[in-house]
Order: structure tokens, then sequence, then C-alpha cells
């Protein structure tokens, strides 16, 4: 039975497609538009769990993970 666990996905805009990457596994993919960048990681990311051994996958998976804004000097 499959289960289903929740990773974090950052999608960005470079130069004429977008990359997304999944930090919590440090997996990239890329696409030309957001929806296809991020459906093509969500493909990367079922594919190595797929294949990786447990090994792997308790190696590549970070622990909690935060994404939050900063705000920082400039000039």
């Amino acid at each position: 039975m499959a289960s289903v666990r929740r990773l974090t996905a950052i999608v960005e805009c470079e130069g004429d497609g977008y990359v997304a990457l999944c930090p919590d596994l440090d997996i990239a993919s890329q696409g030309s538009t957001v929806g296809e960048a991020r459906q093509n990681l969500i493909e990367a990311v079922e594919l190595f769990f797929e294949t990786a051994s447990p090994h792997e996958i308790t190696d590549r998976l970070r622990g909690e993970l935060y994404v939050t804004p900063i705000e920082v000097q400039v000039g």
C-alpha cells in the first residue's frame, strides 16, 4: 500500500523556464511552466523513492525544514 509524504517544493523562474527544487531530498527538476516544473519534480521524487535504498532515503531526508522570509540590511 502506498503512503503519502508531504515535502517542500520551491519553484523559481530561470531564463525561459522554471526550476523546481525539493530541498528535503536535494532533488531538482525543470519545466517550461510552473506547473510543468512542479509535475516534473513530483515525478523525479517519486522515482527516487521507487529506486533508492532505505539507507539512501534515510541519509537524504533532512529533518524539519522551514521556509521563512528574512530581512537584511542592504547598503
